[in-house]
């Protein structure tokens, strides 16, 4: 009987074996199993919690609504009218008759626009200082400035009034650009997204011959897209909506925004209830077209502020 001898080739033996690949290392991902009956749950009281707290958000907006439909003596029943007797919808057009709605519509849309421009150019400039350039006392400086927020803005009212009407500006729009032009917390939200964005880049920047300025123009402005939509967004916002600054400064009825020009519906003995909601409701479409237009930049940049 043959025995046959199997002998490996002086090519392959010489070759070194390969060890076997590592696992990898760190925790095991872990498998969820099908969801038991106390996940599903708790996920749907979350859910009923979540739609319960968003019906409380949404019902003055829809009483606005449905009040702008009704005659003034229907606005305020008790208990609260949901579907009107009758739809009056002439209010949305007799209102533009009773007062000039469009005036008062453009100037809160210019003090908007342009005050919203001035903060975030003041807000990201001043913010880029205090995050990417090195000086004695930048943080000292910084808490004193942030600091500004605490104060109440009735405790320094009376003395910016004063200075208003030393340097004659009292009943002007540029009364109120000025004053508002510079805001400590448009500088707190950008710096703390400037802290995300690494120093390398801006020290790379730097030996490549670029100054401060072009830094911080042309690297640091392009990389913080999303919390300049939700500074320029926070600032259209709350100047729309003011009503102490325009209603203290401006006296004339052509510089009125649209939140003075709703008092016209305000008498001293009676008040038109539903002309007031009809204008409030046209007054929050500007609003909610420019929040629908940068809500995924504004929820971005509010999300990624302060993490490093």
């Amino acid at each position: 009987m043959k025995t046959t001898v199997l002998r490996e080739d002086s090519t392959t033996a010489r070759l070194p074996r390969q060890p076997a690949p590592a696992a990898p290392a760190g925790p095991r991902p872990h498998r969820r199993g099908p969801a038991g009956p106390g996940r599903i749950v708790g996920r749907a009281l979350l859910y009923m919690a979540l739609t319960g707290l968003a019906a409380a958000v949404l019902v003055p907006f829809a009483w606005m609504l449905v009040s702008s439909l009704k005659a003034d003596s229907e606005v305020f029943t008790v208990p609260i009218q949901w579907i009107p007797k009758s739809f009056r919808w002439e209010n949305f057009s007799d209102i533009w008759d009773q007062i000039p709605l469009w005036t008062y519509l453009g100037n809160s849309l210019f003090l908007s626009v342009v005050i919203t421009a001035l903060q975030v150019l003041t807000g990201s400039f001043a913010a880029y200082g205090f995050a990417k350039v090195r000086f004695p006392g930048r943080d000292a400086v910084f808490l004193a400035y942030i600091a500004t927020i605490a104060v109440p803005w009735q405790a320094y009212m009376v003395p910016q009034y004063i200075l208003m009407q030393k340097l004659g500006l009292v009943n002007t729009h540029l009364s109120l650009i000025l004053l508002q032009a510079f805001g400590a917390f448009g500088v707190f939200l950008m710096r703390q997204y400037y802290l995300t964005i690494p120093d390398e880049i801006s020290e790379a920047a730097r030996l490549d011959g670029l100054t401060e300025y072009g830094i911080w123009a042309r690297i640091v402005l392009p990389l913080s897209k999303p919390a300049l939509a939700g500074l320029a967004l926070l600032t259209f916002v709350n100047t729309w909506n003011d009503y102490m600054g325009p209603f203290i400064y401006l006296t004339d009825n052509d510089l009125w925004t649209v939140q003075l020009g709703l008092r016209s519906f305000v008498g001293m003995y009676s008040s038109q209830y539903a002309m007031i909601m009809t204008g409030s409701v046209l007054s929050v479409l500007p609003i909610l077209v420019v929040f629908l237009l940068g809500q995924r930049y504004f929820v971005q940049g509010i999300s990624t502020s302060g993490m490093k």
